[in-house]
C-alpha cells in the first residue's frame, strides 16, 4: 500500500475512534458509497436508456469512483492531487468541442487513474483499489475499478469494421481486438486512433471505447519512431523492461502530469459528433497547429 493509501487509511481509522465524524472522512463517504451501491448493482435503468451492457458497467464503476472522490479529495493528504486536477481543469476546460478539445470522459479517467502524486506515485483510482475492502464496495464493481486503473490511452491502427465492432491494432505490440464505440463513430481502415479501451470483463469477447475516439492525422511510422524516442526520456529507476511496457508507461503518463493534455491543446483541428482530429506530433513543435508562431520580423 503507497503511503497516500495509507494516510486515507489512518484518517478512516481516526474517524471510527470519535463522536464526531468530519464529512469529509471514513463514515460520510462510506454512508454515501453504500447508498450509491445499492442501485449501481441493478444496470436496467443504463440498458433501458440504450447503453451496451459492458459500457453500462463501466460508467457504473466510474461513477462511484467520482463519487468517492469528492469525499476524499477533502483530506489534507490529497491536496498535491486536488492542485494537479484544478490546475489542468482552469487551463484545459474539459467539456468537449466547441469549447474545448478535450471531453470529460478523457479529463476524467486521466485525473482518476493516471495523475501520479505523492512521493510513491500513486493514483486516486489506485488508492480506491487497495481501500476497497474498507470503503466495503461491491467485490464486482472493484473489479472494474481495478481494470480502469490498469487502462491507458494507446494508439491504434483501425483494421475494418465487423458487425457493427471495430478491429484495432496497437500500433506498439501488434495486439488485435474488437471494440464497441459508444459514440458510434465508425471510422475507416487505416486510420490511427489515440483512444482508451477498457478490457472485456467475464462474460463480454469485446473491448469498450470508453472516450471519444481522437483520429491522428500523422502516418503510423512517425508516431512509433517518437514513442522510441520518449522511452529513455521516462522517469524513474533505471530497470530492464520491454520497450512495448515503457511505450504504454508514457502513453498513461507523459513525461509530466499535463503532457497529453497539452498535446490535444495544441494538436486539435477539428471535431464532429463522435469524433476528434488531431494533427503533428508532440516532439515536432512545428508540426502542431496550434503553436503560436513567432511573427515574421
Amino acid at each position: 500500500m503507497g503511503r497516500i493509501a495509507q494516510k486515507i487509511l489512518q484518517n478512516f481509522e481516526k474517524s471510527r475512534s470519535t463522536a464526531i465524524v468530519d464529512f469529509g472522512a471514513h463514515l460520510a463517504a462510506k454512508k454515501r458509497s453504500d447508498d450509491y451501491q445499492s442501485h449501481l448493482h441493478h444496470l436496467e435503468l443504463l440498458l433501458q436508456r440504450g447503453f451496451d451492457p459492458l459500457h453500462a458497467h463501466y460508467i457504473a464503476a466510474q461513477n462511484l469512483v467520482s463519487l468517492l472522490c469528492e469525499e476524499l479529495t477533502m483530506l489534507p493528504v490529497l491536496k498535491p492531487f486536488v492542485r494537479i486536477v484544478s490546475d489542468a481543469e482552469a487551463a484545459y476546460m474539459p467539456d468537449g468541442p466547441p469549447f474545448s478539445p478535450l471531453t470529460r470522459s478523457y479529463f476524467t479517467c486521466w485525473a482518476f487513474f493516471d495523475v501520479l502524486f505523492g512521493k510513491d506515485q500513486e493514483t486516486m483510482g489506485g488508492c480506491i483499489a487497495e481501500l476497497g475492502q474498507d470503503l466495503d464496495i461491491d467485490p464486482h464493481l472493484l473489479a472494474v475499478i481495478q481494470s480502469m486503473q490498469e487502462s491507458h490511452m494507446g494508439i491504434y491502427e483501425h483494421c475494418g469494421v465487423v458487425d457493427s465492432e471495430i478491429r484495432l491494432r496497437d500500433i506498439t505490440d501488434d495486439r488485435s481486438c474488437y471494440c464497441y464505440v459508444p459514440t458510434g463513430y465508425l471510422g475507416k481502415a487505416g486510420q490511427l486512433w489515440y483512444v482508451r479501451l477498457m478490457p472485456p470483463l467475464p462474460g463480454y469477447s469485446y473491448h469498450i471505447a470508453f472516450t471519444t475516439p481522437y483520429i491522428l492525422m500523422s502516418p503510423r511510422e512517425e508516431w512509433l519512431a517518437f514513442l522510441h524516442r520518449m522511452v529513455p526520456l521516462l522517469k524513474g529507476p533505471p530497470r530492464p523492461r520491454p520497450v512495448t511496457e515503457a511505450m504504454r508507461d508514457f502513453l498513461k503518463h507523459g513525461l509530466v502530469a499535463h503532457y497529453w493534455l497539452e498535446y490535444i491543446a495544441l494538436a486539435f483541428i477539428g471535431a464532429q459528433d463522435n469524433a476528434i482530429f488531431l494533427s503533428g506530433i508532440p516532439d515536432q513543435v512545428e508540426t502542431l497547429p496550434n503553436v503560436a508562431q513567432e511573427a515574421d520580423p
